[in-house]
């Protein structure tokens, strides 16, 4: 699995309760664009519209050897779920206060370009102070069970 790009603010932003896996729909000079590792996920978002699930503001640059003429690098992507991860989705999506966050764009093994997505919530300010000192705390930890 080669990672090309991952969304690391999601993890401080939300709290992700679900982790879900779906093929993107891309042309074939996008996926050689991203083969050379010229993608990113941050700041893009899923939308669900008319039953289907899309990526939205995903930035992938042009391939250099292409020859499209008119490419728009940030295009509504078609993610590719099956429909019983859909209902899932679309449920807790109506339930309220649920959102779905793009987590990382990766490559399999077989040559598949998949995105892990994830069910989030939104966490407020308090939510993330206390993310940030849990985290100073764990490094602070480590850094005594080393010296000891």
């Amino acid at each position: 699995m080669k990672i090309i790009a991952a969304n690391n603010q999601a993890k401080y932003n939300y709290t992700i309760s679900n982790k879900i896996e779906a093929g993107i729909v891309l042309t074939g000079s996008e996926v050689k664009s991203l083969r050379i590792n010229t993608g990113s996920i941050r700041g893009s978002y899923i939308i669900e519209q008319n039953g289907e699930l899309w990526l939205s503001n995903c930035f992938i640059k042009n391939y250099q050897n292409s020859s499209e003429n008119n490419y728009n690098p940030t295009r509504r992507r078609k993610l590719l779920v099956k429909k019983k991860e859909l209902n899932k989705i679309s449920g807790s999506i109506k339930q309220g206060g649920f959102t779905i966050i793009p987590l990382s764009l990766y490559f399999t093994d077989k040559g598949f370009a998949k995105l892990s997505c994830g069910i989030a919530k939104g966490k407020k300010k308090i939510d993330k102070r206390e993310t940030i000192k849990q985290r100073d705390w764990n490094i602070k930890k480590q850094r005594l069970i080393k010296n000891n």
